[in-house]
């Protein structure tokens, strides 16, 4: 990161505000005022992807892999969903899951079972193994994400989470 992305040159001295002047220069038609928020938004999920892919790696998973063994963990004993309840609650499609399902098998953490009493309903289950590694890989997850969040002053914290789970209820209400 250079010394303008860490903010040395202050606010107006970032990467974003270089692009609104230049499309305030080029458009002085149009506000661009939100590009602010949201540039600076998309830059830094960027960034926080990066260090939290980084972890699962460590563990030997990708982003989807980890979401699919953190969903099977988060259901409790005996860490089991049908393939549709894990589409859910990762979000993802039912095809990309079954990628996602596929791999994991493959791997040794995940296995697909008869649900117990019907022989036509399918069950993901964690493996000892997957459990081993899904716990791992969580608590560092959680080390990294109370890491980069305290690059954030407790005020700061406070204050950007409801505002952000107020924006996000706007997409995801329902």
């Amino acid at each position: 990161m250079s010394d303008v992305d860490r903010g040395e040159a202050g606010e107006a001295g970032d990467r974003v505000a270089r692009i609104q002047a230049e499309w305030r220069r080029e458009r002085p038609d149009l506000d661009v005022a939100p590009q602010g928020v949201i540039g600076r938004l998309h830059r830094l999920a960027a960034h926080l992807t990066a260090e939290l892919v980084a972890v699962y790696e460590r563990h030997g998973l990708g982003e989807g892999e980890f979401d699919v063994l953190a969903a099977l963990r988060r259901a409790g004993a005996p860490y089991e969903r049908a393939p549709v309840d894990l589409a859910r609650h990762t979000m993802v499609t039912t095809g990309a899951m079954t990628k996602r399902v596929d791999r994991l098998v493959a791997a040794g953490l995940v296995e697909r079972r008869a649900a117990d009493g019907d022989g036509r309903r399918r069950i993901v289950a964690l493996t000892p193994a997957g459990l081993e590694v899904i716990d791992a890989a969580f608590a560092e997850h959680m080390r990294n994400e109370r890491r980069l969040v305290e690059q954030l002053s407790a005020a700061d914290r406070a204050a950007l989470e409801p505002i952000l789970t107020r924006w996000l209820r706007v997409y995801e209400a329902g």
